[in-house]
């Protein structure tokens, strides 16, 4: 598009051949007013091409790229490059993109990170190779010789056989090789001695680190922010064919939760079945190809479910008591709690002691009730027993007796103060909304809206993308299932829809009936 010239791929050898033609006249118009579309957007990032295209003038094009990468290195603009990974079209420019938009490590600031024994302390990092060593684990990939953790360097210098330390599970690790790796295979001569900042390369000896984990000196240490994952929204039960194939589930499920954060399981004991939770549909089909076509485990599965959350609709103010006798003790407490509804309802439950000075009780009490507060927190709600999200508990005062007001009172008391609460704050039901992008030819926008309409989706806006229309919405989880195959058939296959997780909303009042049933 720069250059206005047309490329051809040969399909013989995977598009290695690239042959260099101009633009036939046909595609011509087409190719001019995409480069017009670009340098308008360019010229607010230059004033040397503002002047030139105001004179007239041919836009050289150096002044193009380069003006692109000056964008890029500020995080205005994202360039988009076509290709076929299928038949291997536009990989040669997609890695010439690379090289002259994306920055080096010297073009961006000190990465900014904290004090693992003091969060509140912050520490910068230049990306140099005499700083002390720092790195972030993106990816994990198994393999039989031991699990291939990829790393990206931003200071320091880190060699095969060396100790790291990791600050996200205040633990030590060994690095005891370094690979340089094409996709998934070690090259020949691909084991290298040390990496340096910038370089990216697979580690193969840590065993506790997981994905988004930092990894940094063991004596000058330091953690980079983590990357921030979404809650699963999805869930799906699975059960192992006999007793043999439960032990190798688990340890495959284990090996899945380190390679992929947004992947949950967990087992139930009495129901024998597991729960597996992800981003959406086809996540949950990926892990479910997984299991039969690599591992080659024979496992049951049931049809998935949306992954529902439980909240509090209004503030309550409740006092849990203990007032009983058990054999010759009498046990007394009492403890005053707050319930109020956060706004972000997706948000962890937070639990706070706002007890005034003077009825402030001993510690080992005062601990026992704000733990056993956040135990039930951690567990379902009263709709269902889904997680809780989005409530602060207030801890605002406490009674005691001269005689058994002891730490078992006041676990009772606590469990009874948060069961009154949950009722009294009208349990709420939470269901999950996915955002979607969804890109169709105009002639089939009217049926696609029409049917999202009808699946409770919310549309926040219609932009034109050359000959396609964009659709951005907002829609219920729930309503979604099997969109991939609606959507194509409205569209006679030619609509597309991408969708990630966008929040929760109050789900509809039979739904949260049909749970409390």
């Amino acid at each position: 598009m720069i250059d206005l010239k047309f490329l051809t791929f040969s399909q013989e050898d995977n598009g290695k051949t690239i042959e260099v033609h101009e633009i036939p006249e046909e595609l011509r118009s087409d190719a001019m007013d995409w480069r017009n579309e670009m340098l308008e957007k360019l010229y607010a990032h230059s004033s040397e091409m503002m002047e030139l295209a105001m004179e007239e003038k041919p836009i050289p094009s150096d002044l193009i790229r380069a003006t692109l990468r000056e964008a890029c290195i500020q995080m205005k603009l994202q360039p988009v490059v076509c290709g076929s990974a299928l038949h291997g079209a536009g990989v040669q420019p997609l890695l010439d993109a690379v090289a002259s938009y994306l920055p080096c490590p010297l073009d961006r600031p000190p990465v900014q990170g904290v004090d693992p024994k003091k969060h509140d302390k912050i520490l910068f990092r230049k990306p140099d190779a005499k700083e002390p060593f720092c790195g972030l684990v993106f990816k994990i990939l198994p393999a039989k010789t031991g699990d291939m953790f990829w790393i990206r360097v931003y200071s320091g210098r880190l060699e095969s056989n060396s100790r790291v330390y990791n600050p996200n599970r205040d633990k030590k690790e060994n690095v005891a090789q370094l690979w340089q790796i094409h996709a998934t295979k070690k090259e020949r001569q691909g084991q290298i001695d040390a990496l340096e900042c910038g370089d990216i390369a697979c580690a193969i000896g840590p065993r506790d680190s997981i994905t988004g984990d930092t990894l940094c000196d063991t004596r000058e240490m330091i953690e980079l922010p983590s990357i921030q994952f979404a809650q699963s929204v999805i869930s799906m039960a699975i059960e192992p064919e006999n007793t043999t194939e439960r032990k190798k589930l688990a340890e495959v499920l284990e090996m899945l939760k380190r390679q992929d954060p947004t992947f949950h399981a967990v087992e139930n004991a009495e129901s024998g079945q597991t729960l597996i939770s992800g981003m959406g549909e086809l996540h949950l089909e990926v892990i479910k190809n997984r299991l039969v076509r690599d591992f080659k485990l024979s496992v049951k599965f049931y049809k998935p479910r949306v992954s529902y959350r439980e909240t509090i609709g209004e503030m309550a103010e409740v006092t849990g008591e203990c007032n009983r006798q058990v054999g010759s003790q009498q046990l007394f407490a009492r403890l005053r709690v707050r319930f109020e509804p956060l706004e972000d309802r997706s948000a962890k439950v937070i639990v706070l002691d706002r007890t005034p000075v003077e009825q402030m009780l001993p510690d080992n009490l005062r601990q026992v009730a704000l733990e056993e507060l956040r135990n039930r927190a951690e567990g379902g709600g009263l709709i269902g027993s889904f997680p809780i999200t989005g409530i602060r508990i207030s801890v605002l005062g406490a009674e005691t007796a001269e005689v058994g007001s002891d730490e078992v009172a006041f676990r009772i008391a606590a469990n009874d103060a948060f069961d009154e609460g949950l009722k009294l704050g009208v349990p709420t039901l939470l269901e999950p909304v996915m955002k979607m992008d969804i890109t169709t030819p105009p002639d089939y926008l009217g049926e696609i809206v029409g049917d999202l309409q009808q699946r409770r989706g919310l549309i926040e806006r219609t932009e034109s993308r050359g000959a396609v229309t964009s659709v951005i919405a907002q829609a219920p989880l729930k309503e979604l299932f099997g969109y991939s195959s609606a959507i194509r058939s409205l569209s006679q296959g030619r609509a597309g829809c991408s969708m990630e997780p966008y929040g929760y909303q109050v789900a509809p009042k039979e739904d949260a009936d049909a749970f409390a049933m």
